[in-house]
């Protein structure tokens, strides 16, 4: 089938090439025209047949409302546009309906897989009518990972990205209990190879992860994090949760304690921070602060 992709970014570009490998069509746009097949939004358009399908991969917020102003103007009744970004799910709701008076069909899907996910595939979580979705269903098999997982309707408009909103909110209190961890073990004498120590739990234990291979890979190109400020970003999903949670009275002490850990991140080296700088970087290519 074909698939227009706009956004070739660090996932945008490789899910570009996973789509095409799988033997589908894909016309990418992006500001940069070194990586972009088209000039503009409308000849990606144009190049489409109908029914068109549009991926959008661009930043949360002003971006993404941008390029769905402008699709909704160039697409026609019968189109649908996929949001694959980091979008707020209350924003799907804005988007669907924004859309929908012309038409146009919305589907929001939760990406997680980082820059991985052109070698291993992209978990995916998707959000919208049973009609949108099914017939975009080629596409979600030729990004999600080989095997019976990695892929589900999740619900309505909005239910794949409240579903990738939380999988971060886990995964913000996954990387510091690792760091927790990894500060305490480096703080005491007795122990004098913590990333020896770190490897041996990637097989047997109860807390091997992809997360603790990242770790480990991290440790092997900087052995004590030197070279990193102890300082972490937030990508705003993990504050979504945490707003969800009291939206609907649910009680999320780890997750919580893990956003506000990376606020204080903000006020000194925290050698904590440093591995969560650094599993940042390993999965998704998140920029780190180097020492000077």
């Amino acid at each position: 089938m074909q698939l227009g992709l706009i956004g070739l970014g660090k996932m945008g570009g490789n899910m570009r090439e996973r789509v095409r490998r799988a033997g589908h069509t894909v016309i990418g746009y992006d500001r940069n025209p070194e990586v972009s097949d088209v000039k503009s939004l409308a000849e990606l358009v144009e190049k489409l047949d109908a029914p068109r399908h549009v991926w959008v991969m661009v930043p949360a917020g002003t971006a993404t409302q941008g390029v769905i102003d402008e699709l909704k103007d160039l697409l026609s009744e019968g189109d649908t546009v996929i949001d694959g970004g980091n979008s707020r799910w209350t924003d799907d709701e804005k988007h669907a309906a924004e859309l929908g008076i012309k038409g146009i069909g919305f589907v929001d899907a939760g990406v997680s897989g980082g820059v991985w996910g052109l070698q291993n595939g992209y978990a995916l979580m998707v959000g919208g009518d049973k009609e949108h979705v099914e017939r975009l269903k080629p596409v979600f098999d030729a990004l999600k990972p080989e095997g019976p997982y990695g892929y589900v309707h999740a619900g309505r408009v909005g239910a794949g990205h409240f579903s990738k909103m939380v999988h971060n909110g886990i995964e913000y209190a996954m990387m510091q209990a690792y760091a927790e961890g990894w500060e305490l073990l480096e703080k005491v004498k007795s122990v004098d190879n913590v990333r020896e120590v770190f490897r041996s739990w990637q097989e047997g234990t109860v807390i091997r992860s992809w997360l603790l291979d990242l770790a480990v890979n991290a440790l092997d190109e900087d052995q004590h994090l030197e070279n990193l400020r102890g300082y972490a970003e937030d990508s705003g999903e993990g504050r979504w949760t945490v707003e969800a949670a009291i939206d609907n009275a649910v009680p999320l002490p780890a997750i919580t304690a893990s956003l506000f850990a990376r606020f204080a991140s903000r006020q000194d080296d925290s050698p904590q921070m440093k591995m969560v700088a650094a599993l940042r970087n390993q999965f998704g290519g998140h920029a780190v602060e180097k020492k000077d």
